[in-house]
């Protein structure tokens, strides 16, 4: 071998591990964000300095629940779109302030609710565990008691996340799903995580529960994409339906499954079957020529306890997304707003 062709050689070998090192970086990152995360939480977290805590979120969801079928539906949105944004922190409850600019007023979180029902849960595990809980951690169980008590799965929640002291509206603004995006976003959006397709699958079927406000699937119906016809993969009588729940203004709702809209099942599956997925986003798993995961949806309308399984694992692994544990954030006393500053010479009343 000549003496450049040999610095030739070794120059196209650095370049080689040069990018295989940023493969395994990237690799490592997505573990951080969740393998490491989980070796990080623990389900008895909480067992000696709070040990009812379970059972007390029960309580406040199924008292919401008496008077606002959506409540559990909104508990879940809103620990979706706090994982989404800097990992699970509670920073999607905190209003604005100053320094705080909220991602509550980002475009994905504008209209969303349930800040009342986070606000008595965390009033009811004050009483009984004063500054242990996150709110973070309030809302991952109460997501999950959520789901057991309109008929879903029950999972053991990892905990030990504390809270954010920072918001991030940009991040919100940009990496919160769309109901208008098509499938390669949504699995874009979810693989910066590390969540593949079947978690993508899976965590949609949350949409078995709860309602959907006109505005965001009226385009559907009669002008999709500008073409001034309605959306194709939209059943025609489903579409009428629609229209006639639509009539009234863009800020009615519907309910996600017109079949049992207060149960969590699988019929979320066998609507996007059944050209009857509400949101775009929704059907274009079901739609999407040629995607896998048509077969994950065919999947799991066929099998109640294989979607159950499947929620169970994707749950945990989206609710351990880049938490802050150990001496990170804070426990906050309102989870809308971070502690005050601790004055010098209070440090006994710390709870950062």
């Amino acid at each position: 071998m000549t003496m450049r062709n040999s610095h030739s050689h070794l120059n196209k070998m650095k370049m080689a591990s040069s990018k295989f090192g940023v493969v395994l970086a990237l690799f490592w990152l997505v573990g951080l964000m969740v393998g490491g995360s989980l070796a990080q939480l623990n389900p008895s977290f909480y067992a000696k300095t709070c040990p009812n805590l379970p059972k007390i979120v029960n309580g406040v969801v199924a008292q919401a629940l008496r008077t606002d079928a959506r409540a559990g539906a909104k508990l879940i949105r809103l620990h979706f779109h706090d994982c989404f944004v800097d990992g699970c922190d509670a920073s999607v409850l905190l209003e604005n302030a100053p320094g705080i600019d909220s991602e509550l007023d980002a475009p994905g979180n504008q209209g969303i609710q349930g800040l009342n029902i986070v606000d008595d849960i965390k009033s009811a595990v004050e009483k009984a565990c004063p500054r242990t809980v996150s709110c973070a951690d309030i809302l991952a169980i109460a997501s999950k008691e959520s789901v057991v008590l309109a008929g879903g799965p029950s999972w053991v929640v990892p905990l030990g996340r504390r809270d954010s002291r920072t918001a991030n509206r940009e991040g919100a603004s940009n990496n919160l799903a769309s109901p208008f995006e098509d499938l390669d976003t949504l699995k874009a959006k979810f693989g910066v995580f590390g969540l593949d397709s079947t978690d993508l699958v899976a965590l949609s079927g949350a949409h078995t529960f709860g309602r959907s406000r006109c505005a965001f699937f009226s385009h559907r119906l009669a002008n999709f994409n500008g073409t001034n016809t309605p959306d194709p993969t939209l059943d025609p009588a489903y579409r009428e339906q629609l229209r006639g729940i639509c009539s009234s203004g863009s800020e009615t709702r519907a309910n996600f499954d017109p079949t049992t809209p207060d149960k969590f099942d699988k019929n979320y599956y066998s609507n996007l079957q059944g050209l009857r997925g509400l949101l775009q986003s929704d059907q274009e798993l079901f739609s999407t020529r040629g995607a896998d995961t048509v077969a994950i949806v065919n999947r799991f309308a066929k099998s109640q306890g294989q979607f159950f399984k499947s929620f169970r694992a994707s749950m945990i692994k989206m609710g351990n997304i880049t938490p802050l544990t150990g001496t990170k954030g804070e426990i906050r006393l309102n989870c809308r707003r971070v502690n005050p500053t601790r004055p010098r010479g209070d440090e006994g009343h710390d709870v950062m």
